[in-house]
């Protein structure tokens, strides 16, 4: 009898599931115990693929994605990637709107991936006919056949979370876990994990984190959005300057912002400490762990668990270029992190 191959039978199979690594060097001198849902590991390198495959197939059981469907999306980069990666595999065309925020590498990988991009000007307001929310309005208005994913204010995007990444983390902390740490920008990550997880335990504690320019720190806390605290920022799929609906406020316990440079030299931190090559966002979590640490959130016996969202690989133009962060000062507040000069040997 012939061996069965074991095999996977599409790339979308190998979503979800990704391991939780203990990070030991980094938060050496840290209280409690702390632990990385490193999402770089789904097939798209990031946690958007979840969202991707649960929101496309809800809208097949629908009967709202047919064949020749396209598939339009408002995306920092990473949502974008996956909805084109399932797209590829599901026979669907892509329409991608993306914030000229998003790293050079990221716009690149959309358009290997088959997608059309249209690239938007990111310090303008939600409203401003160029946005990228209202271009991909416009874009599905004008293409027949068309669904907007519209993950800003799609409950599906929570709930992905809520029926995946929620009960892998329970499981994998065994029910110990006391603190979720996550960066909020549409919300679905945080609050779907969040909605699970403290259905198992109320006391499990919910931090989010947020960026210096954008609303949801000061909308959490008073329920009021500030147009004030709107500036421009540099980190991708971070903080918001409108109220996504994806975001469940209520299951989020508070709110902490951290800087540009910081959470970029923290990202190259991780991967100098950890070995594990983290993105932008992953530095802005790891960057509040370590403030949350100098306020003594935690307790010597304390589990907590960070969302690390996507690969490293995708700011290569950005975090892990040395050329920019000179661009944008940040070696002038900090030195520590620089990546090792590279020695030609001549020929």
């Amino acid at each position: 009898m012939e061996n069965k191959i074991k095999a996977y039978n599409s790339i979308l199979e190998l979503v979800g599931n990704t391991p939780l690594v203990k990070l030991n060097r980094i938060t050496k001198g840290f209280t409690g115990n702390f632990y990385a849902k490193v999402e770089a590991f789904n097939p798209g390198h990031s946690s958007k693929d979840r969202i991707a495959m649960h929101i496309i197939e809800e809208a097949e059981r629908k009967g709202i994605l047919t064949e020749g469907s396209t598939i339009i999306e408002t995306t920092s980069g990473n949502t974008g990637f996956s909805i084109a990666m399932v797209s590829i595999i599901k026979g669907y065309k892509c329409i991608l709107a993306v914030s000229s925020k998003s790293s050079k590498d990221k716009i690149d990988m959309l358009r290997s991936m088959g997608a059309t991009v249209y690239v938007c000007p990111a310090h303008v307001s939600a409203d401003d006919p160029r946005s990228y929310y209202e271009v991909a309005k416009r874009l599905h208005r004008e293409t027949s056949g068309s669904i907007y994913i519209n993950q800003y204010f799609n409950e599906l995007n929570m709930h992905a979370h809520y029926e995946s990444t929620g009960p892998e983390i329970w499981e994998q902390t065994g029910g110990q876990i006391t603190h979720f740490v996550a960066c909020s920008g549409t919300g679905g990550t945080i609050s779907g994990t969040a909605k699970y997880l403290k259905e198992q335990n109320p006391d499990v504690k919910v931090i989010g984190v947020d960026a210096f320019g954008s609303v949801l720190k000061k909308y959490h806390e008073t329920r009021e959005f500030d147009v004030n605290e709107i500036y421009p920022y540099r980190i991708e799929g971070l903080g918001k300057n409108l109220i996504p609906s994806a975001t469940d406020f209520d299951v989020i316990d508070k709110f902490i912002k951290v800087t540009d440079s910081e959470s970029a030299h923290t990202a190259r931190e991780i991967a100098k400490t950890e070995g594990i090559f983290a993105g932008y966002t992953s530095g802005a979590v790891m960057q509040a762990l370590k403030q949350l640490n100098e306020e003594n959130e935690f307790g010597p016996d304390d589990n907590v668990v960070v969302i690390f969202p996507d690969h490293g690989s995708r700011y290569m133009s950005k975090v892990y270029s040395d050329q920019w962060m000179e661009d944008q000062g940040f070696f002038d507040t900090k030195e520590v992190g620089e990546i090792q000069k590279v020695q030609y040997i001549k020929e």
